[in-house]
């Protein structure tokens, strides 16, 4: 009877092969799982809602266009400067100051008629994450503006000023970028 003295060494490699695999499978789900998801407010709701209804509210938005206008009264502008790996941008923002940010709206018809009897209600939120979210319902008319005050900001960076105006059927948006700097 011959001895076959040649070890094979397949059957190591399958299980090490399946060693790697199961660890990379759970280093995976533990990285995944360890990032939080935040849900966007797109149009000042759930994405999921504005999802289902999103040709209903590009309707009332085009209403709401063709006879209204949203503006951002005395708001400070400025430009931020975006660096991209591919390419730098500037953009134009609203300039926030360190704690208490007052934010004053028009609401005009196209004939430049102040519109005061509006349903409008405010957002400010941060881009990709709703957890600071500052939302304020309804918003009282003064003077033919629309005036939300106190509104703290104590971290620095990107801001989005959302305003959400309907009137009967018409739904205006108005979504403006802003930043804190550090």
């Amino acid at each position: 009877m011959v001895k076959n003295k040649e070890k094979t060494f397949w059957p190591h490699m399958i299980l090490g092969f399946l060693a790697v695999g199961i660890t990379l499978s759970y280093w995976t789900v533990k990285s995944a799982s360890s990032i939080p998801v935040q849900e966007s407010n797109n149009y000042m709701m759930k994405y999921q809602q504005a999802d289902i209804h999103i040709n209903e509210i590009i309707k009332r938005k085009a209403l709401f266009d063709q006879n209204h206008i949203i503006e951002l009264v005395d708001a400070k502008v400025t430009t931020l400067e975006l660096e991209n790996a591919k390419r730098a941008k500037s953009e134009k923002v609203v300039e926030l100051s360190q704690g208490d940010n007052s934010f004053i709206y028009s609401v005009k018809d196209k004939q430049g008629h102040i519109v005061s009897d509006a349903n409008v209600s405010f957002l400010l939120t941060r881009p990709h994450s709703v957890s600071e979210d500052n939302f304020i319902e309804n918003v009282t008319p003064k003077d033919g503006k629309y005036t939300i005050d106190n509104i703290s900001i104590t971290k620095a960076g990107r801001y989005t000023l959302q305003l959400k105006v309907k009137m009967g059927d018409a739904v205006g948006y108005s979504e403006i970028p802003a930043y804190l700097k550090p």
